[in-house]
């Protein structure tokens, strides 16, 4: 079986999966892979979208149930854990949407919104559609990067023998440097 046909069948429970929690490479790579035709666009959406929202949801779920325990692990971000729990109190639903896309927050982010008793019902609907916005986003920057980078990887075999051939010229005149100063050290061991 070849990489392919591995990627068009299990290619969507790995999207799924790989983007439970920080997915935003996997969520590129899907991009890419629709771009290549190995999966479809809208299917690869929904995977990543599927998989981020189940992930968010349940780190939702595990702040709301064990939210004060967790948050006194992280003692010394205190400051930074109360400027997120004002920000969630003034804008639920930016921070909900917006949690997605702010770096060091796509995990504690979901745990901090459980945390503050934000509604099940308030984040349910949020949480679904930010994990749209942001699977939207993300695939499809994978699938302008395999525009990008398809050429590149049609001839990859090109660019190998290429880099090949420099590393092997380059390892080969720093050892014939290496045995020239080498060999002259030994005819001058004064030096």
């Amino acid at each position: 079986m070849d990489i392919n046909s591995l990627i068009a069948q299990y290619g969507y429970a790995a999207l799924v999966i790989g983007s439970l929690a920080e997915g935003e490479t996997i969520t590129l790579l899907g991009g890419v892979a629709a771009h290549q035709g190995l999966l479809k666009f809208p299917l690869v959406v929904v995977a990543v979208a599927l998989g981020g929202m189940i992930g968010d949801q349940l780190l939702y779920l595990l702040g709301r149930r064990y939210g004060g325990r967790i948050l006194r692990r992280f003692a010394r971000h205190r400051d930074k854990i109360r400027l997120a729990q004002k920000m969630i109190q003034r804008r639920p639903y930016l921070f909900v949407i917006g949690t997605r896309f702010m770096y060091g927050f796509r995990v504690i982010g979901p745990l901090l919104i459980g945390a503050s008793h934000l509604p099940p019902t308030v984040f349910l609907p949020l949480n679904i559609l930010g994990a749209l916005v942001w699977a939207l986003i993300f695939t499809t920057l994978g699938y302008v990067g395999g525009e990008v980078i398809a050429p590149w990887l049609h001839h990859l075999d090109q660019h190998l023998k290429h880099w090949i051939w420099l590393i092997l010229a380059l390892v080969l005149v720093i050892g014939a440097r290496w045995w020239l100063k080498r060999r002259n050290q030994a005819k001058n061991p004064q030096e």
